[in-house]
């Protein structure tokens, strides 16, 4: 292998086309690079340009995708090829900096040590017999994702939503939510975000002091598809190496998933492959797999996946939404009629399901009182057609009982969120799973019936719903 390097690095190539961020190369001796090798590119600019190879052309020809901006690039450059894949920096050196998809410092701060230890983007998950299975639940604080949807320690959960539900602000709660109360080190890849976002994620966490445990890896909304498309599995490196070096637990927060198999299906467009269903990338489920088939837990530390995604024209039955859910142990399903209400978090308890949500996990009272709410809560939709044409008061007076439950239970299951109270002036909440269950219990079992509806809106335990309805039959 090494001879085979050094060969590669005694005949450099040629840029011979160039396409936007597709670069082809020729090399006139010696062996071509592999496929998913980095070629780094010799140009007259200070920041390095980097490329992956993506194709054979023939017997002296390659062709690349470039990581970044390929803007005055001429044909004859000098590209060299480096033996191996793309590389990031992995090392303890990397917590509480913001970097780059090629591991590049992007915080303004000094650059990283030299002798940093550095590990390749592409590698095969854990082999399947030192996986550990997935049993244990990890506590949010967040009320209705706790009763309903319990994330697994070790596991992966996404989000999913369309544009301005929510996606982002859960992430960062989440986030918020359990960095503080969580020992471990956490990662945060931002894929095809805004760079508006990138900057307020580093204040907030410079701010919250969780940073020092924090792992920052950005491939922008305004970076090449390359850069968006590889950097998820850069954080997933850096990730790796504190489950597998380390031994220490990871949050892995990835925003947005869907951003990475969209520049996947930019870079399969750009190359000259035939699209698939819906213009998707013919290679859509495998990409995806190689991402999330990576995220697992060993013995004696795991990688837990929080991961956003965005659902095109809130179509559920698109190819990289369903790509995405197989691989998953709860989904959180947002709804727009729900936020369009008011109602925050917008997680709808019919569509949203975890895998996790069994007796044997949460526990037979935990299963049994979810298993109410979301009944009580369906019982009330199907009667929202009868209500909305002959009014809530031609019901039945038990149909009327489960509405002004269900009603009340949706508003209980909202919750002020740390990150919004510059906002909403509502400090935020986090809410343990016993007082969620005592709660929802309490209200399904009629002790909210005469308290007023808006008493238990944005409120953390049921104790705070209680003072805010005697307060309003004070006030009456």
């Amino acid at each position: 292998m090494s001879s085979a390097v050094h060969s590669q690095a005694a005949s450099p190539g040629r840029v011979v086309a160039l396409r936007g961020p597709v670069i082809d190369v020729a090399f006139a001796a010696g062996p071509l690079p592999p496929i998913e090798a980095a070629l780094s590119v010799a140009w007259d600019r200070p920041e390095p340009l980097i490329a992956e190879v993506q194709s054979h052309l023939d017997d002296t020809l390659v062709r690349a995708v470039a990581l970044q901006p390929t803007a005055g690039l001429r044909r004859g450059v000098e590209v060299r090829t480096t033996g191996g894949p793309i590389t990031v920096p992995v090392d303890d050196a990397v917590l509480g900096r913001l970097l780059d998809v090629t591991g590049a410092v992007r915080d303004g701060g000094p650059p990283l040590p030299a002798e940093v230890a550095r590990s390749p983007i592409h590698r095969r998950p854990p082999p399947l017999a030192a996986q550990t299975g997935v049993s244990s639940v990890f506590e949010t604080g967040i009320k209705v994702i706790d009763l309903l949807v319990p994330l697994a320690q070790g596991g992966k959960a996404a989000m999913f939503g369309g544009a301005g539900v929510g996606k982002t602000v859960l992430v960062m709660e989440l986030i918020h939510a359990m960095v503080a109360n969580y020992q471990g080190i956490s990662v945060f890849a931002g894929v095809g975000e805004r760079s508006r976002e990138g900057h307020e994620l580093l204040h907030d966490m410079r701010g919250s002091g969780v940073l020092a445990h924090t792992v920052l890896v950005y491939g922008q909304m305004n970076e090449p598809p390359g850069a968006r498309w590889r950097v998820a599995l850069s954080a997933l490196t850096i990730a790796e190496f504190f489950r597998d070096r380390r031994q220490q637990n990871v949050l892995l927060l990835m925003d947005n998933v869907f951003r990475f198999v969209q520049a996947g299906s930019e870079v399969s467009g750009l190359l000259g492959r035939l699209p698939s269903r819906v213009g998707y990338q013919p290679t859509l489920a495998s990409e995806v797999a190689a991402l999330q088939e990576r995220i697992a837990s060993v013995a004696g530390a795991a990688i837990t996946a929080i991961q956003a995604v965005y659902v095109p024209a809130d179509d559920f039955t698109d190819p990289a939404v369903t790509a995405i859910s197989s691989h998953l142990e709860s989904a959180i399903v947002l709804s727009r009629g729900m936020a369009a209400e008011g109602i925050y978090p917008a997680v709808d308890p019919l569509a949203s399901s975890s895998v996790l949500l069994d007796p044997l996990v949460v526990g037979a009272e935990h299963y049994a009182l979810a298993a109410r709410v979301r009944e009580t809560i369906a019982q009330w939709r199907e009667l929202r057609d009868v209500i909305a044409l002959l009014g809530v008061e031609e019901l039945g007076a038990q149909d009327r009982l489960t509405v002004a439950r269900a009603r009340r239970l949706q508003r209980f299951l909202t919750q002020p969120f740390m990150v919004t109270e510059a906002f909403t002036g509502l400090p935020g909440r986090s809410v343990k799973l016993s007082d969620t269950l005592a709660g929802c219990r309490a209200i399904l079992n009629g002790e909210a019936d005469a308290w007023p509806e808006d008493a238990l809106y944005m409120v953390g335990t049921l104790e705070e719903a209680r003072q805010k309805a005697n307060a309003a039959n004070a006030s009456a």
